[in-house]
């Protein structure tokens, strides 16, 4: 996988992580309103954005696990941010809902 294919799959863990973490902000927003069916909901259509980021990052590792040279750009170092910090993101939601349904 060259750096330009590198990159592609870049912008394919970025866009769908951040949708995921749209989502989930949105989320965050419904549940602080007492909206819990809704934020739920919202949850549930961050955790397939996740799933699809997730299916895109897989094509790399798989790809070196192959033994495959992946030529890694700042795009990619990116979207690995973006990607974990989303997923920190979700698990932290959880928590926070907690605290909002105590209120």
């Amino acid at each position: 996988m060259n750096r330009e294919e590198a990159a592609m799959v870049g912008f394919e863990v970025v866009a769908f992580a951040g949708e995921a973490r749209s989502k989930l902000m949105e989320a965050l927003d419904e549940a602080e309103q007492g909206n819990f069916a809704v934020a739920d909901e919202l949850v549930e259509q961050a955790q397939a954005s996740l799933m699809e980021a997730h299916k895109s990052q897989t094509q790399m590792l798989a790809a070196e696990a192959s033994g495959e040279n992946i030529e890694v750009g700042f795009i990619m170092v990116h979207a690995q941010d973006h990607l974990m910090t989303t997923m920190l993101l979700k698990d932290t939601i959880k928590h926070l809902f907690n605290i909002y349904k105590k209120a």
